[in-house]
Parts: C-alpha cells; structure tokens; sequence
C-alpha cells in the first residue's frame, strides 16, 4: 500500500490526539466479576497513564527496559502498557495461566527486569524468581498491602506526570511470546508502528467510528484483545469496555448493559453461547457485527446468526502479523467458508513446496507481505536463525496452508505447523512432548490435535512406555503435565501404545494418528 498512514506518530501521540479531540468522552470501562465498573474519560486515563509513567521512570524503569506483565484482564494492565510505551519500555505480557517453567522463560528469555503482577500470582512469582535466580523489582496490583521488596501498583500514579518520550515508532512496544513448532514459545517483538497500523487497518476495514463501543472479554495478553478490541476503539475514537474473562451465562447481559456494537470472539464462544437456555432477549442487544477466528460449522454459524442477530465477519490473522491478514468485507459477499480478503496494506500469496507461486485454487504455504517493525513484527527477539527463517524479503510465512480463489478469497486448508488449537489458544506440540518425555517411564510421545466440539481441538497424546517400565495412568499423565505446563495445554486424551507409526527416516507419522489410521 502506497500510502503511509502513520507516519512517525507513536502509541503516546495517538492517545494525546484523541485527548485534545474528546477529552471528557468515555473511553475505558472495566467491569469486575463482582459488577462494579470502573469509567475513565479519554483526559483521565491519560492523566492516569502519564503519572503511572512517572512512577515506572521513578522506579528505574526507563526506554529500552523490558517489563514483564502477569495480569488479569482490569485496568492496571491497560494502563500499564500505555505507561510503558510513554517510556519507551517494552511490555512483556505473560499468560496468566503460565506455570513457573513458562513464566521463568518468558521472564528470562526476554531479558525483564521488572515484573508486574496480581497478588493472587505472589506465589507463582516467588518461585520464578527463585528459579531464575536474579534479582527482580517487583510490582504488585491487588488489594493486599504490599510486602518488603514490592512496590504497590496504585502508588507509581502518585508520581508527577511525564509526557511520552520522543522516539521512532519502529522501537520496540511489547514483545508477545507465542507457540509455534519449538518446544520453547518465541518472543515476537511488536512495534509502535505495528500497533498504529493494526488499529487503523482494523477500524477502516470494520467500518467503526467513535459512535461505536467495543466489547471484549478476551485477555489483553494476546493480540486479538489488543487489536481488534482495544486499539480498534482507540483508533476510531470508540469506547472500550473490559471484563475479566469470558461466561457463557453472563455475556449477552454483559453486552446489552455496555451498550455494546462490536464484539471480538472465537469459536469457543459461539458453540457455548448456543448451548446456553434460549431466552427472549437473545436478539436484544446494540452489537453490529463481531469479529471471529477459527472456523464453525455453518450449521453452526447459521444458528449463531439466526438466534443472536449478530453478524460474523471470519478473518485471519497471527501474532506476527499483528492480527488481521485477512478479513471478509462488512459491505459485500463473504463466500463463506472464506476467511476474507487482503487487509489493509496486505498482500497474499500462496507458495507451492517447489517455492512458486500457487494457480489459484491450489493449496499451499499462506504468506503475507508486509514491512518488518510496520506492518509485520520486527523480529523473533533474541531469535535471527527464525526471524530469518520466516521473514525473507518482506514476505512472512504463516505456517498454515490455504488457497485463494479467483476473486482473491482466502480459504485455509490446514497447519504446517506442528500446533494444536484449543479455544484460540496455540499449543506447540513439540513443547508438550518434552514435558511427557522428561517422565522417566516414557520411551516416546507424540502429541496431536483432535476434533473437539466445543474448543476447537483436543490435546491428545500417544504414549509409549519404556521397556520393564510400570504401568502409567491417564491421571498421572495429567499430573506430570500440570506441575510444568499451563492447565489448557495439558492432553486430556492420553493413549497408552506399544509402538507409533514411523517414517522412513524414523520420524513419528502424525498424520496418521491425527486421522485414526495407525493402529
């Protein structure tokens, strides 16, 4: 795309803009599990964020420093990535349901000295700090006073406040760690640049304005809150409305109190909300239009849309790309099962295995092209063998195969990598492998995903037991895995086998156990 529609502006100019545009219009709401809402103006969260900066920057936090953030979804956790990106910091999100081994990686990879955190996470964060053995300043969000070494949370905003530094918009604004087909997620670094152009690709493409309240009860520790949520109500002047989490049985009260008009959600969602007791208000609500990932069944999709009255708009999209590659346009035929069209400033291509470009209607690689540190991410941090590896001159690989038909749609076929998809979430298989492989009774593994009705995909894992080894169960499988792993990556299938189909160059044949072929 030839026009540039950011330029040099920063995370820090955005926010000042819409201040001076609409400074007493509402634009967070947080809604806590208990009901109660907490409503800040554009003017006083800037106010807010500007002297949480300042007391980040008293703390010793400056530009550069990495900061990781294990938090539930509330406004300490807005309000400290826009603090940080006022520094110059880079924010390191963490997935609240990490266990110490992968809080211990995303702490330790990314290089953070500092980490912020919920008091209901205190002992999670002792023990990772101990593992990792060095010294880390502490910041503590909750209720609880803070102990000896933490600085509470609520006191950096009594700090006076510091306007956002001047920097290039290419610096690093976060670094997002994501699984893909190491036994070890990667540290995706995204930019300012990249957070500026994801919400005005989303807003322009989704036709939103500031007459529109955005809806999300998705985690603000991945992408898709961030993006279609949160930056797309920023961008277009909207309104943002929080919650800590999604409920089946709360979700359309949620959203008709909020005055909602756009929502973001996934596959789960959809199958749980149809399951829920009809009601008569069912089709009582202000959503427009809602954004969703990962495919339905269309008997589902039709049911979805015929009870709820709400419109689905499919679209694409991954960490690396900060979210949208593609997605089917608000005005015009979606040819369902599409997954949509090029974004704004995309371009799609698929790639055959000999590297040249797919006819159309063949399979193959989906690659984006884009501008690394603009319109892609800048890097895998601390990563150049897979930076390189993904990212050749400007064109992204995916991972993930699909087509494109004639009039441009996008279709997707299947993974090249080896992940499974549970409830929006990425799973690396090769990271739950070697977690089972580390019990000293297993001789091999392989883990796959199976359909599942509700999530999206099941962890199921093929086991085989050394020779003389003692009999292993389903539970202390799931056992092994939870002392390391986070609950949603844990197999919840567990098949004891003699042998696993192999290749011949004796690689495990998955896809033949993911079809029921092997026996």
């Amino acid at each position: 795309m030839s026009a540039d529609l950011i330029g040099n502006r920063t995370v820090g100019d955005l926010l000042l803009e819409r201040v001076a545009r609409t400074p007493d219009k509402q634009w967070l709401v947080f809604e806590d599990a208990d009901g109660k809402a907490t409503r800040l103006t554009y003017e006083q969260f800037e106010d807010l964020v500007a002297r949480t900066a300042g007391g980040f920057a008293s703390a010793g936090v400056g530009r550069g420093d990495k900061v990781a953030l294990h938090l539930d979804n509330g406004v300490e956790m807005v309000v400290a990535l826009f603090a940080l990106a006022y520094l110059g910091a880079v924010a390191v999100p963490s997935n609240t349901s990490n266990q110490v081994r992968e809080l211990a990686h995303v702490v330790g990879w990314s290089q953070a000295s500092t980490i912020v955190s919920g008091d209901n996470y205190r002992d999670l964060v002792d023990e990772t700090v101990a593992v990792l053995g060095t010294p880390m300043r502490r910041i503590c969000v909750g209720t609880d006073p803070a102990r000896l070494g933490e600085t509470a949370f609520g006191e950096l905003a009594s700090a006076r406040r510091i306007d956002p530094l001047r920097l290039h918009n290419e610096e690093p604004l976060e670094i997002i760690f994501t699984s893909g087909t190491t036994a070890s997620p990667r540290g995706v670094v995204i930019t300012h640049a990249n957070w500026l152009w994801s919400g005005e690709r989303t807003s322009r493409g989704l036709h939103v304005s500031e007459e529109d309240t955005f809806f999300s009860c998705l985690p603000l520790f991945h992408v898709n809150a961030q993006s279609l949520s949160m930056l797309n109500a920023l961008t277009a002047n909207g309104t943002f409305v929080l919650v800590p989490r999604f409920s089946a049985s709360s979700f359309m009260d949620q959203v008709r109190r909020h005055g909602a008009t756009h929502a973001s959600i996934v596959a789960m969602m959809v199958r749980t909300l149809l399951a829920q007791e009809p009601s008569a208000l069912d089709s009582v609500h202000s959503i427009r239009r809602a954004t969703y990932a990962l495919s339905v069944r269309d008997a589902e999709r039709d049911a979805f849309q015929e009870r709820f009255r709400i419109n689905l708009i499919n679209g694409y999209g991954l960490t690396e790309t900060m979210t949208e590659v593609t997605v089917c346009p608000v005005f015009g035929p979606q040819r369902w099962p599409s997954i949509g069209l090029p974004a704004i400033g995309r371009t799609v291509r698929i790639i055959g295995e000999d590297g040249a470009e797919a006819a159309v209607g063949d399979p193959g690689e989906i690659v984006v092209h884009g501008q690394p540190g603009r319109t892609i991410m800048k890097e895998y941090y601390r990563d150049p063998a897979a930076t390189a590896a993904t990212v050749a001159d400007g064109w992204l690989r995916t991972g993930d195969v699909g087509y494109l038909d004639e009039a441009g749609y996008l279709y997707f076929v299947d993974r090249v990598k080896d992940i499974v998809k549970r409830a929006g979430e990425n799973i690396s298989a090769t990271e739950v492998e070697g977690v089972i492989a580390q019990h000293p009774s297993v001789e091999l593994v392989a883990v796959v995903g199976v359909p599942d009705d509700i999530r999206d995909e099941a962890v199921k894992a093929f086991i085989v037991l050394r020779p003389g080894a003692a009999a292993m169960t389903f539970e202390e499988v799931r056992a092994h895995c939870l002392a390391q792993l986070a609950p949603f990556k844990v197999p919840t299938i567990v098949e004891f086998r003699d042998s696993l189909p192999m290749t011949s160059i004796g690689k495990i044949e998955k896809k033949l156990l993911k079809s029921g072929a092997a026996e």
